[in-house]
Order: structure tokens, then sequence, then C-alpha cells
């Protein structure tokens, strides 16, 4: 198809070369990207880097409430990391962080992954669990974190009274006023509102898989657990490593539930503190703290940040080796 061409206007007697069509609709098509990408880098730059790049600053500063004191280099990260009483504090979130990550690795992915084969299996109802398991993901985490907080309530709590009443009062405990079940209850609470998306990215694993190697698998092996060992999890590799680092970097940024449902000093007695939760109120700093401190909080959030940053992306370049593209 011969190209078109558009003349445009002459001047000082001057025929200009014409305009093609094809590069006027380039340029039409540049504009509009320019314009969709433009707004998302400003909020982008304004609400992410700009505060990344302020907390790696004032980090480095001695702060007087509000107000910036002189340069201390590395004084508040020492303070964070090896001064008493912040040392054993900072080191006890990190624990229960790692707590966290693990527990839900085990938890929320493992049952994730139970499901999504349940469901990719078609066994009965599997319509309607996929919506149902994936229902709590889309709720608010404050109307998550109050619901169960009233659930978890020792005395009209449903919990305890479901308890009572299958023949189990013995049990009924003050689930999150108790050191040893405090923490345990966040982390159920954490993975009933989010096991359906682990499902439904196995599941889209899953489904991707060609009929033709589960038949050739099904003729060399009768076992269900050989053919998900050695078949159906290291073809769904990709949709892991989507499940692994998420759920990595979001253990290490936990912040809302614990918030919500047993308030910013992590109790009873610190039993639930974690990074953010310390973070929070070392920075703005709270009822119980005793400080304010704009510079060991931003120290602080450096240092979860370099962590996250560090071990998320060594974590994703180990699993995408082990991957095998179906």
């Amino acid at each position: 198809m011969q190209e078109t061409s558009m003349p445009s206007t002459t001047t000082n007697g001057i025929e200009p070369k014409p305009i093609s069509r094809a590069r006027l609709r380039l340029s039409g098509r540049g504009m509009w990207i320019t314009f969709l990408l433009v707004p998302p880098m400003v909020v982008m730059a304004l609400f992410v880097i700009y505060p990344i790049l302020s907390a790696l600053a004032y980090a480095f500063y001695d702060w007087q409430g509000l107000a910036r004191g002189e340069f201390v280099g590395f004084a508040n990260f020492k303070k964070v990391l090896f001064q008493e009483p912040f040392a054993s504090t900072t080191w006890n979130a990190f624990k229960h962080n790692i707590y966290v990550f693990f527990a839900l690795m085990i938890i929320q992915n493992g049952l994730g992954f139970i499901l999504a084969y349940a469901l990719w299996r078609d066994l009965p109802g599997a319509r309607f669990h996929r919506i149902a398991v994936f229902l709590p993901v889309v709720l608010s985490t404050v109307i998550i974190g109050y619901v169960w907080k009233l659930f978890f309530h020792p005395i009209f709590g449903a919990v305890n009274q479901l308890l009572e009443a299958i023949g189990l009062g013995a049990l009924a405990t003050p689930w999150l006023g108790d050191a040893d079940t405090a923490l345990n209850a966040l982390i159920f609470v954490n993975a009933w509102a989010w096991v359906g998306f682990p499902t439904l990215v196995f599941l889209a694993g899953l489904q991707r898989i060609p009929s033709e190697i589960l038949d050739a698998a099904r003729m060399e092996t009768d076992s269900e657990l050989t053919l998900i060992r050695k078949v159906v999890w290291p073809l769904i590799a990709p949709s892991a490593t989507v499940c692994f680092v998420l759920l990595f970097i979001g253990s290490f940024n936990w912040f809302e539930l614990p918030y919500i449902m047993v308030g910013l000093d992590g109790s009873p007695y610190g039993n639930t503190d974690v990074l953010g939760l310390y973070f929070y109120r070392t920075a703005f700093g709270n009822q119980s703290a005793g400080i304010q401190d704009f510079g060991m909080g931003s120290a602080l959030a450096v240092l979860m940040f370099l962590f996250i940053a560090v071990f998320a992306t060594a974590w994703t370049i180990y699993l995408r080796k082990r991957e095998i593209e179906v």
C-alpha cells in the first residue's frame, strides 16, 4: 500500500517536505504513552523515591523533636543495633518477623498450594470455593482485624464460645492477652485473610501445565504424591517464586494487622512486637514510649529496607535459576 503524505503550508515560497501519516501516528502514539507514564512516575517519585531518600538522610542526623540537629554519622544505626535498651527491642522484633515468615510459609503458602491443587482437580464445589477462598483477600485489613479481635475476646468472643459449645472449654484462653498464643493468633488471622492469594497464583501455574506431560507422567507412576513432587511442583516453580518472595517482603513489613489487633506496643509484653511497630513508635512516639526520634526511626527504616531488598533480590535470583519453563 502506497504511503500517503500530508503537505504542510509554505513559508517564504519554500515548499517544505511532506509529513507522512505514519509519522503523525507515531508522534501521536508517543504523546499518548508519555501522557500515561508521566503521572505514575511523578507519584512514584513523590511518595516512594523521595521518602526513601529522606529517610536515608534523616538517619545520619540527631533530632530534637521536629528540629534536625547536627550530623552524627552512623550513631543512630549503632544505637538501634547495639545500644541498650534499643538493641534488645530491635532483635526481639526481628526474631518475631522471622518466626512470622516461616510460619506463614508453611501455613499460608502450604495451604494455598493444597487448595489450588484441589480446585485444579475440579473437586465438588470447585467453582464456589474459587470465589470463597479469595473473598477475604479483597476485604479491608481494618475490618478483618477488628472482627477477629472480637472473635478472640476472652469473655464473649466466638472462638471461646465455640470451644465451650463443643466441650473443649478447657482450651479457652485470652488469645490476644496470653504471651503463648498472641503471636500465633495473629499468624492464624493473616493466613486466613491471605491464603486466597497464593491459592490463585498456584492455580494459575497448575492450569499452564500441558495435559500431555501429565498423561505421560501418570503412565510412569500411580502415586499422586510422586506426581506432585516430581512433575507438578517443578513445573509451577515460577508461581512458587512469586508467592515466596512476596510473602518474605510482606512478613518483614508486617504492620497493619498487629497494630489493629494488639496495639502499637506489641502486647502482651512485647510478645507480638515486630519491626514495623517498633519503627513507628520510635519515629513518631506513642503514649507508652519515652522517645520520639526521627533519626533512630529512619535508621531502623533504612536497615529494614536494605535487609528486604538484598535478601529478596538474592532469593529471587536463586529461585529463578531453579525454575523450569513449561
